[in-house]
């Protein structure tokens, strides 16, 4: 388990044995089934949206598509209320492979693909700034996934035909709470040189440098780290002091 300094580690393995009755996709109804406690209230009408669970005065909301897509929503329901983006990265993912009726399972798979926790970032360069608001916090939620593919024809060519279907929570591994954007410079390996590059930042996390790139935008944007010149090609930036030093 990665332990990271700075924000809250509160990993709980348990998944519930149900799926819950409304209308939504497996992953989310079991990622609500999961986070909710036994006082808080689920699918409540707030601002004219419906919040898929709310805790005291807190409003948490489960995200398991492109962050862009809830960009607007976020963003109105701050204005009055403390809320919580959860945010599911498959740690392992298995393909399931089904009939286009889905009745009959053709072959289940291992993913070779691994998400970490830096790759929040590629989704996040949508909503970089939002971690700055006093009231916003997000929450990082490793899994394991199965992701059931049915072929559909040549609608989906560059996968030979077969389409995602569904999307099923296996386990939570572990989750992150960010606070605050100095909760995010833990994310930057204490490795580094006072000055460093994207190049620097690849080889000490192990991520791609397209992956780090977008990491570095939004930590630029959220103040964290900034940029002092250049090398060559190569941006240079250095972590900035947090608040209150």
């Amino acid at each position: 388990m990665k332990s990271l300094a700075g924000f809250r580690n509160t990993a709980n393995n348990t998944v519930p044995n149900t799926i819950g009755t409304l209308n939504e996709k497996p992953l989310h109804a079991a990622l609500k089934q999961w986070i909710a406690l036994p006082d808080d209230s689920v699918e409540v009408p707030v601002d004219g949206f419906t919040v898929d669970v709310v805790r005291d005065r807190l409003l948490i909301e489960i995200q398991t598509a492109s962050l862009s897509s809830i960009r607007r929503k976020l963003t109105k329901l701050l204005d009055r209320h403390p809320v919580r983006l959860v945010y599911p990265i498959a740690r392992d993912l298995w393909i399931v492979r089904q009939s286009p009726n889905g009745r009959k399972v053709l072959g289940r798979r291992k993913s070779p693909k691994h998400g970490t926790i830096e790759s929040v970032f590629e989704e996040l360069v949508s909503i970089p700034r939002l971690l700055a608001h006093p009231d916003f916090s997000l929450q990082v939620v490793l899994i394991q996934e199965e992701q059931v593919r049915r072929q559909n024809g040549p609608r989906n060519w560059r996968r030979k035909g077969w389409s995602s279907h569904e999307r099923r929570l296996l386990q939570v591994v572990d989750q992150w709470i960010f606070e605050s954007p100095q909760d995010m410079q833990a994310l930057i390996p204490a490795s580094l040189p006072e000055v460093f590059t994207t190049a620097d930042l690849s080889e000490a996390t192990g991520q791609p440098v397209w992956l780090v790139q977008k990491m570095a935008y939004c930590l630029r944007l959220m103040d964290t780290i900034a940029v002092t010149g250049k090398r060559g090609r190569w941006i240079l930036y250095k972590r900035t002091d947090p608040i209150g030093t």
